[in-house]
């Protein structure tokens, strides 16, 4: 409602600014011709009078030979300069005078929003960069807002609606860093995996001392498989990985949940900045678990909207599903669902961007809330669960709020 107030009172301050220009014309005109040459008087003013009606059949001939399109790299660092590339094509001979292009770009970039004016003579098309700078880790869309034919004075406008809608997503990547495992955090989890661990490799035995022998069970590695279930020795000797089906992993994983939610009347920019700390801390807390041999589950919402569950037991895996969390486009007031979740996870960390109102309609679908925690962005995080939350702090380290 903010933006379109002020693009309202960008109109009409520019159609003011118009009306005034028109007039002071006017008033020189006449004082040249009355008072000061007569004869070249009446030649400016015919040139005045056939000049926008020559620039109005330009304009609106224009306005349906004009096509515009956009594209650039799918992902960028922070801070990093994204070149977004801009092609504006004519159809026919006839030359289009003026075309003006308002680019805009979201959030995760610095403040930008310009408008780019070029002429289309002989030529059929023409392109040109705008550099843009990404200065917030996480999803952003740079979009083409309006083009218009201006004809060659410039000031008549009509804006081209057979554009259709121009837009790129673009993931920003932000710094992940590298999580102390000395952290009361991981310390939890690896803990909790420890235990479970050994709880279940003596019920593994107990199954199979009666019938055979641990290990001799086995299939092809496929991926999303934990390594820890990789049967080198026999791996080695057929030359192709191969996994024991006498151990289960899934109870054993550890699970993180991200809940990357936005409020739709929140302020936008500060609602990215806190997407950025919560990607930054839970990848970083899926590093630090590989790393040290523990594969987890993570539950994120995919681009079409649905629930998807990855097992990330690979240290080389983490950068790639970062990758994939930062093509889908935050969805405001949506919140993430734990169906995709096992009852029999030993762990499950819930990372969220707020844990105040709504945050029950996630916590009510938890069965077990043993060994359930939460995950914020910062210590003055509201929090209306009982489950204690966790947020990283300035040393890498994680804190209770």
């Amino acid at each position: 409602m903010k933006k379109k107030t002020k693009k309202l009172k960008n109109i009409q301050i520019d159609s003011f600014k118009s009306i005034i220009s028109a007039l002071a014309v006017a008033y020189l005109l006449y004082i040249f011709t009355f008072y000061v040459d007569g004869e070249m008087g009446i030649i400016l003013i015919a040139f005045l009078v056939s000049a926008p009606i020559i620039s109005l059949i330009l304009a609106t001939g224009a306005v349906k030979r004009i096509k515009v399109s956009i594209d650039c790299d799918g992902y960028v660092n922070k801070d990093s300069v994204l070149n977004l590339k801009v092609d504006v094509e004519k159809s026919g001979l006839f030359p289009i005078a003026i075309t003006e292009v308002n680019i805009t770009a979201s959030e995760v970039f610095d403040c930008f929003s310009k408008s780019y004016r070029l002429s289309i003579l002989g030529e059929e098309k023409k392109s040109f960069e705008v550099p843009i700078r990404a200065v917030v880790g996480g999803n952003g869309e740079i979009s083409v807002e309006s083009v218009y034919s201006c004809g060659f004075l410039g000031f008549i406008k009509f804006r081209v609606k057979n554009t259709g809608l121009l837009s790129e997503n673009v993931g920003v990547i932000p710094e992940i860093p590298e999580i102390k495992t000395s952290s009361q955090l991981f310390r939890n989890i690896a803990d909790v995996v420890m235990t479970s661990d050994d709880e279940e490799d003596n019920d593994t035995a107990m199954l199979f001392s009666m019938n055979t022998v641990p290990g001799y069970e086995h299939r092809e590695y496929v991926q999303g498989d934990p390594l820890k279930r990789v049967n080198w020795k026999l791996s080695s000797k057929r030359n192709t990985l191969m996994v024991r089906l006498d151990e289960s992993a899934s109870s054993v994983q550890p699970v993180i949940v991200l809940d990357l939610f936005r409020k739709s009347d929140g302020e936008v920019r500060e609602a990215v900045q806190n997407e950025e700390r919560l990607l930054q801390s839970v990848f970083g807390l899926v590093n630090a678990l590989v790393r040290q041999g523990i594969a987890c589950g993570f539950v994120y919402y995919g681009s079409g909207g649905e629930m998807i569950s990855e097992s990330v037991d690979n240290p080389d895996y983490p950068a790639q599903l970062l990758l994939k969390v930062l093509a889908v486009k935050v969805v405001p007031d949506k919140r993430v669902s734990l169906n995709m979740v096992n009852e029999s996870v030993c762990a499950c960390i819930i990372a969220t961007t707020d844990c105040g109102e709504g945050i029950e309609t996630v916590t009510q679908q938890i069965h077990d809330p043993d060994n359930v925690s939460l995950m914020g962005t910062s210590q003055d995080m509201k929090n209306l669960t009982n489950f204690p939350l966790w947020y990283l702090d300035g040393d890498n380290n994680f804190k209770i709020v």
